[in-house]
């Protein structure tokens, strides 16, 4: 969660009215995690950050004759809009190797690319028009070997070399991209009213049908290049894996038709496809050690900056605050909000941060940014632990919820929990309520971020040993095994490499 980003939707929702806004509020995406009762509160805005590849650009030919200055606009707000540009020299340096090593086998060699690696926990991929190639540290931790990387990059290539789009449709699409990151990351209100204008059915249309060209001939050039044409559909299989323990739900869902890019199922089947007809697998080269030995040390998962998850725990070094939330809660931290949820989702809980002039009521400031109908006679002045705070009820036709204006200093806090049904989540809410804290300067200095960490196996080591010394909120087991490209049951080889998470 940033302490500095305003949501339009929120705004829309009633969140100016009276002075009041909400800084790092609801999307759609957050109030579905939150409630589906929650959808007054936030209007036609998609949450960003909440599943991996979950903002895949559409891709363009590219520029051959150089950088034009609306080029480096772009590369300038894309960086932005990703956490701006991550330094790992070794990694860099791989990446840039195995994308000239694609270049010279594609069809199209005499073009260059530039690959920038950006500071997001988000997995994914994408290129510009101008021939830069984005890479996310959330990628390049999932990814388990060098040919896997490589085929990510060779599908972004292909869409160059393959001319996907004509000048016309080019410059309309490289403002659509612009325009779409910036609107769901930015909050840009003029860019996201021209993307809201767009035909997202033909746009989807198009996007899939290229996708899924883009992975065929992404796998020639992957094998021609040398590499494990199989490295595709394993880093596919592995994206696939991760949105499953994301949801929580042990299967992914799969997207709907309007999705830009076909099912992951879908693609895999296609690459695997056609890696067969290549050869039988043991083609090419995977240079596993080679990568994780470049990738030894990157950053995982949140940036401090925008607060960090450590089990039940949220902690933000900027806003110097933190809570813990109730037990079965798992949260999240995003862009514009904390969300959590149990895993039966019959309880669901959202954070966030509220921009009000001084001189509003805590009251004011809960029904503002509240379009619901507040329960009569339930609004409550308090104070908890010293601060000044507003507690009320509003119920749906699905879920009860209860609502929480809170002021540390200078800044004031939301703080929502739901509960389906007539339940009323009051003792739970209270307990998080009153775990909000802030913290100090010393604490706020010491939060780092996870990072991954290359071991060798010994002898007596197993899936279960590795796991538990893993930094991750939950599921320690599953997330070694999707970060290594693991099956449950499968043994570790002594002598071979293997990433966990540490702090």
């Amino acid at each position: 969660m940033t302490g500095d980003r305003h949501n339009e939707s929120a705004r829309r929702a009633g969140g100016r009215r009276r002075g009041v806004r909400v800084r790092a509020g609801l999307r759609l995406g957050a109030m579905a995690v939150l409630a589906a009762g929650l959808s007054a509160c936030a209007a036609d805005q998609t949450g960003t950050v909440l599943t991996p590849a979950v903002i895949k650009v559409p891709e363009q030919a590219p520029r051959t004759t150089g950088r034009s200055r609306s080029d480096e606009a772009d590369h300038a707000k894309l960086v932005a809009s990703f956490g701006g540009e991550y330094r790992s020299p070794a990694a860099h340096r791989l990446l840039t190797e195995i994308t000239e090593r694609l270049v010279r086998a594609s069809d199209r060699p005499e073009e260059s690319y530039a690959v920038t690696l950006l500071d997001s926990p988000v997995v994914n991929a994408f290129a510009l028009p101008s021939g830069r190639l984005y890479v996310t540290r959330g990628l390049l931790a999932l990814a388990s070997d060098s040919s896997e990387a490589a085929a990510v990059l060779a599908h972004e290539i292909a869409h160059v070399t393959l001319r996907h789009a004509t000048a016309r449709s080019e410059m309309a699409l490289r403002s659509q991209l612009v325009s779409r990151v910036v609107a769901d990351v930015l909050n840009d209100p003029v860019t996201g009213a021209q993307l809201e204008s767009q035909s997202k059915f033909t746009l989807a249309r198009f996007s899939r049908e290229q996708e899924l060209e883009a992975d065929t001939n992404g796998v020639r050039v992957l094998a021609q290049a040398g590499f494990d044409p199989f490295g595709a559909g394993r880093f596919l299989e592995a994206l696939n894996r991760t949105m499953a323990l994301k949801s929580g739900t042990g299967s992914a869902s799969e997207p709907d038709m309007l999705a830009t890019h076909p099912a992951t199922t879908e693609r895999i089947a296609l690459v695997t496809r056609a890696a067969r007809r290549i050869g039988a697998p043991g083609l090419g080269t995977d240079e596993r050690a080679r990568y994780l030995a470049a990738i030894d040390g990157v950053a995982y998962g949140d940036n401090p900056g925008e607060g960090l998850v450590r089990g039940r725990r949220f902690l933000h070094p900027g806003l110097r605050i933190a809570f813990e939330v109730p037990d079965a809660f798992a949260i999240e931290n995003t862009r514009n909000a904390v969300l959590g949820t149990t895993p039966e989702g019959s309880r669901r809980l959202l954070f966030d941060q509220v921009e009000a002039s001084g001189d509003r009521s805590l009251e004011d400031v809960l029904r503002a940014t509240w379009n619901d109908a507040i329960e009569a006679g339930t609004v409550e002045n308090r104070i908890i632990n010293g601060r000044s705070a507003v507690t009320a009820i509003s119920r749906g036709k699905d879920w009860t919820f209860r609502l929480a204006a809170i002021r540390m200093g200078e800044s004031t806090y939301r703080m929502i929990m739901a509960a389906k049904g007539a339940t009323d989540p009051e003792p739970a809410f209270r307990r998080w309520l009153e775990s909000l804290r802030p913290i100090e300067p010393e604490e706020a200095a010491s939060l780092k971020p996870a990072h991954l960490q290359i071991v060798t196996a010994g002898p007596g080591d197993s899936v279960e040993g590795l796991a538990r010394r893993m930094s991750v909120p939950d599921r320690a087991v599953d997330r070694f095994l999707v970060l290594n490209g693991l099956e449950r049951g499968a043994a570790l080889r002594p002598g071979q490499s293997y990433k966990i998470v540490v702090e």
